[in-house]
């Protein structure tokens, strides 16, 4: 549903592209984004946050530590797939052997004992792999449910989405479970900066806008980007001017 779900939003967005605004560049969609971010926020109020609160108050640290660490063995398989696509064989061998120490000795993953071991925690998926390849990213957009993304990174999103582990899991009462759970561990994570961000930010969209493009550019150069061309009226400006000549003095 969620997979579906998506491709509809990119469609529907690939079809506007046409009209851009005049905001900023990046974001020719910005009133259609701003009316889902509405949407997004006055879910994550009403429903989100509270279950997420609830989460984090009532069930204890150590077993809300197990859960996250059992979901992010799981994304290590596919974080591995990403590595190898992206050139980088090293890290993609040592995603693997995170998911076979800590599915073993951890326990199912849920004692990640791979990092106590040495082995490095990645964050890669399919819009990295894409940026990496030199997909542009596109308009921004932001996807009903999951939030900030780009047209690219919405791409990745429903290919890590289609080959997310979870979804073979049976029965769909289960795998529900299991999706619901992941969600609220990782929604209650974010709390605090949620707290941080109503407080500090003017322009919550914008804000979030920002953040979230030059944390993926970080992201698929692996926290070492390319110097980005600045507009060409900016550099005019900083251009050093030649001395003026001193007017005669009429005294």
């Amino acid at each position: 549903m969620i997979f579906r779900l998506t491709l509809a939003c990119l469609f529907a967005a690939l079809a506007g592209c046409a009209t851009t605004g005049e905001g900023d560049p990046r974001d020719p969609l910005e009133p259609l984004n701003r009316k889902v971010f509405a949407f997004n926020d006055a879910l994550d109020n009403a429903v989100a946050r509270p279950v997420a609160t609830v989460y984090h108050e009532y069930v204890p640290g150590p077993l809300r530590t197990y859960a996250r660490n059992f979901f992010a063995n799981i994304g290590d398989i596919f974080i591995g797939v990403n590595n190898i696509l992206q050139g980088k064989p090293g890290d993609g061998l040592q995603d693997w052997a995170r998911f076979l120490f800590n599915s073993t000795i951890g326990v199912f993953g849920i004692n990640d004992v791979a990092s106590d071991m040495g082995f490095e925690k990645h964050n890669e998926d399919f819009g990295q792999t894409f940026g990496r390849w030199g997909v542009g990213e596109g308009a921004y957009l932001v996807l009903p449910l999951l939030g900030p993304s780009t047209l690219r990174d919405g791409v990745g999103q429903a290919i890590d989405i289609y080959a997310d582990p979870l979804t073979d899991v049976r029965p769909i009462s289960l795998r529900t479970t299991a999706y619901a759970l992941r969600f609220t561990g990782n929604r209650a994570d974010l709390l605090d900066a949620g707290r941080l961000l109503e407080e500090a930010a003017l322009d919550r969209y914008v804000f979030l806008r920002d953040a979230f493009l030059q944390r993926r550019r970080n992201l698929v150069y692996d926290g070492e980007p390319p110097r980005e061309a600045r507009p060409r009226y900016e550099e005019e400006e900083e251009k050093p001017q030649p001395p003026q000549p001193e007017k005669p003095s009429t005294q």
